[in-house]
């Protein structure tokens, strides 16, 4: 409940006098967030090759349609004249080429090696490892080895049209362009080897490459480092036979490659020994520089590319951190309720527990109605049901459907009327306080209807006078829609168990709206109810704590609720809960520096309430965002064993909190349905609230729509006498 505002007229210059629509802000953000990490997913995925892979690779074909002076000719092959030309490399000059990489391990080491021993190499990088770490490639740039293509994703090209092949150059050459500022030549085909290995699949793509303007550099000296054979082995097999040229084939990706680093410190002044110089391939050829500089847009493009991927990189080492963290929220929090949730009810359901002396004394209960035509006779009605004596105050916050004139006209003892001009429900509340007779006050909404014993049971603990308010055990009365079981494993599960584990802790933040009871005295200590925030029930609850009071959780004290049949509605009432209790934390903030019952407070009860219920639901969305990864591009398996693993952990734990509330537990089956959707509605209207906040804007209280549906266990309360339904809309003069 709180204070409505009136309809803003037509927009300015609406012919019609209707108003334009525009997204809002805080719809807008949310989608432009999703939107984005989504993309940075997208991103990552790709150039992790977790997305447009083709891990596929074609078996040997027949060589009829090679030309044989390609399969006897040497490892430098070139098509780009549209003749086929092969170059060997003149004795005792070797070029190193390392495949697939940079890798931030390897790659940095065998550089390290090569400058020591002043040998230049060709590295033939993959798209993906240039992206994630350019800092590598500039460095083989600028120590004057040269680079060349590898692809962007590693596919076997026989099995890619020419559209595919092209994407996968242009996209290799845009990593080039970003990290180092250069355009190369040189290519060399995923899965090939020496040039006698050309077949007629791996022919035709040679073909088309050279079309494009690249050489192809196969190898014709095999290290077979990849086997990890030794490194003697490795240093034997890239030896070449009598003093010859060679192109020799070693990685500085793909795994441990300490091997190949160790082989490499022995091979280069040994071979330099005999002779040889160890040059790229240019050098050993004596020809133009295969490396171009780019400019302009191209670089520009380039330098563009290589931001965002790593900007998805940092993104997504950001959500893994999220995750852990929300993982780990998760599986604390459901411990802890687990474990106090069954302490908390041992400790009550015990047969000599007692809260104190019995209280009997009459207390005042406080109804604000705001348009409760359509509820308020079932809810004052329940409460002339009571097994407790009571007086029932009705504050009628200035109803327009007759809300007030409905109670009137049951002409029940002991119920009161209280007329104000519309100003919200903690005026409503304060109002009714000032009127109360007695020295307990309960407080529950206009839609709201009490068992017999409800009374009764809520107003026990105040034998214990260091009890200052109890919270009652608020229940769905209108659960049988699917929203509406929804919500009801919600109360249950979310709200009720977590009031067990806070009242052992001793900080429990909300005294809900629809069942709580508080000392006069207390009330009139903190200043009654607060309209700062649009929690007035946390924001009192937390000024109760501060002020030294105990709050405690009566199981007994049932209340059923209408919750929103609606999505609309729902948003609504939890955009202004989420909203509403980072009001109240924000406002009790100094607790956390004060000392005494407010400091102990500020740092037990605000951390667990700051991390409970708004960090976790607001990194919660990670766990479906990384579900529908895994399902999607791998490991699909995996991935949802771990949700199902963490649902299992939820099903207990709201299969425990239905067995304390001795609810049935045929509602848990709509569970499942409602971790994939009813909980990405909480996620976004969380996410609002927090670009509300941010953003320095207010939240307007929405009115939810009562359809009066909701009546206590044993069935409806005898209804007095019929009414005229124009008689219910006849607004109070």
């Amino acid at each position: 409940m709180a204070s409505r505002t009136r309809r803003p007229g037509a927009a300015p210059g609406a012919p019609d006098g209707s108003r334009r629509r525009r997204l809002p802000m805080r719809l807008l953000l949310p989608v432009l967030v999703l939107v984005a990490l989504m993309a940075m997913l997208m991103l990552r995925g790709y150039v992790h090759s977790e997305i447009l892979a083709d891990h596929r690779i074609r078996a040997e074909a027949a060589t009829d349609k090679v030309p044989e002076k390609i399969l006897d000719g040497g490892p430098v092959i070139d098509t780009r004249s549209g003749r086929a030309t092969s170059l060997k490399l003149p004795d005792h000059r070797l070029v190193l080429t390392f495949d697939d990489g940079p890798d931030p391990t390897w790659t940095p080491k065998v550089l390290d090696v090569l400058k020591k021993h002043h040998a230049h190499a060709v590295f033939f990088v993959t798209g993906t490892m240039a992206s994630r770490y350019p800092d590598l490639v500039k460095r083989m740039v600028d120590e004057g080895h040269e680079v060349g293509l590898h692809t962007f994703n590693h596919p076997d090209l026989s099995f890619q049209s020419k559209k595919r092949i092209d994407w996968e150059l242009s996209q290799n050459q845009l990593a080039l362009a970003g990290a180092a500022g250069v355009r190369t030549s040189l290519f060399r085909p995923p899965y090939s080897s020496f040039a006698d290995a050309m077949d007629d699949k791996s022919w035709p793509v040679t073909e088309y490459i050279g079309t494009r303007g690249y050489i192809t550099v196969v190898n014709n000296t095999d290290s077979e480092d990849w086997q990890k054979p030794g490194v003697r082995q490795i240093i034997r097999n890239a030896t070449p036979k009598s003093g010859k040229g060679a192109i020799v084939l070693m990685h500085d990706s793909g795994g441990d490659r300490h091997q190949t680093v160790q082989a490499l410190d022995r091979f280069l002044p040994e071979m330099k020994h005999k002779g040889y110089e160890f040059d790229n391939l240019t050098e050993a050829l004596d020809a133009p520089t295969a490396h171009t500089a780019v400019a302009g847009p191209e670089l520009w493009k380039g330098k563009a590319w290589i931001f965002l991927v790593q900007a998805s990189e940092h993104i997504t080492d950001v959500l893994v951190v999220g995750l852990s963290i929300i993982g780990s929220l998760v599986i604390g929090r459901f411990v802890l309720m687990l474990l106090l949730s069954g302490i908390h009810a041992r400790r009550v359901r015990r047969k000599d527990f007692r809260w104190g002396a019995p209280v009997t004394q009459p207390v005042s209960v406080l109804v604000p109605a705001y348009n409760e035509a359509k509820c308020i006779e079932n809810t004052v009605r329940s409460l002339m049901a009571s097994e407790h004596p009571v007086e029932v105050l009705v504050i009628d916050d200035g109803s327009s459907d007759g809300t007030a004139r409905i109670v009137e006209a049951m002409g029940l003892p002991n119920v009161r009327v209280v007329r104000q001009l519309n100003a919200g429900k903690p005026a409503a509340l304060n109002r009714g306080l000032a009127n109360a007779r007695h020295d307990i006050i309960v407080m529950m909404d206009g839609d709201t209807v009490f068992e017999p014993s409800t009374v009764r049971e809520l107003v026990q603990p105040f034998g214990d006078p260091r009890v200052g308010a109890v919270a009652g055990n608020a229940k769905v009365g209108n659960r049988d829609s699917l929203i509406g079981a929804w919500q009801h494993i919600e109360y249950v599960m979310g709200f009720n168990l977590d009031r067990r584990m806070y009242d052992v802790l001793r900080c429990m933040p909300t005294i809900p709206g629809a069942v709580g009871a508080f000392r006069r005295s207390a009330l009139e200590r903190v200043g009654g109810m607060s309209d700062d925030t649009l929690a007035e029930d946390t924001d009192i609850t937390m000024a109760m704590h501060r002020d030294g009071w105990r709050v405690v959780y009566a199981e007994k004290a049932r209340a059923w609720t209408e919750a929103p049949e609606s999505v609309q509605q729902l948003w609504s009432q939890r955009y202004r809960w989420s909203y509403g209790t980072m009001q109240a934390i924000w406002k009790h903030r100094r607790a956390l520096v004060e000392r005494g019952p407010s400091g102990r407070f500020g740092r037990v009860g605000l951390p667990l309430v700051s991390l409970f219920m708004v960090l976790a639901p607001l990194l919660a969305p990670l766990i479906d965002v990384f579900l529908l990864y895994g399902v999607v591009f791998g490991p699909t398996q995996k991935t949802i064993m771990a949700w199902l693993g963490v649902l299992a952990i939820q099903v207990v734990c709201a299969a425990y909190a239905f067995r304390l509330d001795r609810e049935r537990m045929t509602h848990l089956i709509s569970l499942p349905l409602q971790q994939i959707l009813y909980r990405q509605l909480m996620y976004v209207v969380l996410l609002q609230s927090w670009i509300t906040a941010l953003t320095g804007g207010r939240l307007r209280w929405q009115k939810l729509r009562r359809t009066g549906v909701v009546e206590a266990p044993g069935g409806p309360v005898p209804r007095q006498q019929a009414r005229r339904e124009s008689d219910e809309r006849r607004p109070v003069g």
